[in-house]
């Protein structure tokens, strides 16, 4: 990961929000959020990434899993969808997890929006979450559809996708600027 560990252990990883500098696509270029004091800020968590995305163009995405989590995989090709969650590395500095609102989709035509309410690549911990099409499973390698990372993304975990437990069915409500042709 991109933060040394002196400086995730010296700053912690909610380290004060600031936003980018000269009101860059990302947020507003002031504070707009505060420093975690709380003792629940103090918890920490080690995470171990399980492999890699490997993305290149013309060929297929792999979910190329380390040897020691192959077995896990057994089971899953009876699913047709994975969720995958992922590591937002190239965001892991201390200035960007302290980043809270953004405008969405980098477009200033969107209102500031806290990260928790968009899909932004900044957040306190960057936890990423996509769910993509299997296309087939051969041995340690899950081939998928597409997904929204960058090539040698860490992941994180993988869960089958199930509707009934995994989509809301009715009453979904969307802000406008999602929903609003360009």
């Amino acid at each position: 990961m991109a933060i040394s560990r002196r400086d995730f252990l010296c700053h912690g990883a909610g380290a004060t929000a600031w936003g980018l500098l000269g009101g860059g696509l990302l947020g507003g270029g002031t504070a707009k959020g505060q420093a975690m004091n709380d003792k629940d800020s103090q918890t920490f968590f080690k995470v171990f990434p399980i492999g890699r995305i490997i993305k290149k163009k013309g060929q297929p995405v792999r979910l190329r899993i380390y040897q020691k989590y192959v077995p896990a995989l057994k089971g899953l090709d009876g699913f047709s969808h994975v969720a995958v969650l992922y590591w937002f590395h190239k965001n892991d500095t201390p200035r960007k997890r302290g980043i809270l609102q953004v405008y969405p989709r980098g477009d200033r035509k969107n209102p500031l929006t806290g990260v928790f309410a968009c899909r932004a690549p900044v957040r306190p911990n960057l936890i990423a979450l996509s769910v993509c099409k299997i296309l087939s499973i051969e041995g340690g390698e899950v081939r998928i559809g597409s997904i929204d990372a960058f090539d040698d993304t860490p992941i994180l975990d993988l869960k089958p996708h199930i509707p009934s437990m995994d989509a809301p069915g009715t009453g979904v409500r969307l802000p406008k600027w999602l929903t609003r042709k360009s």
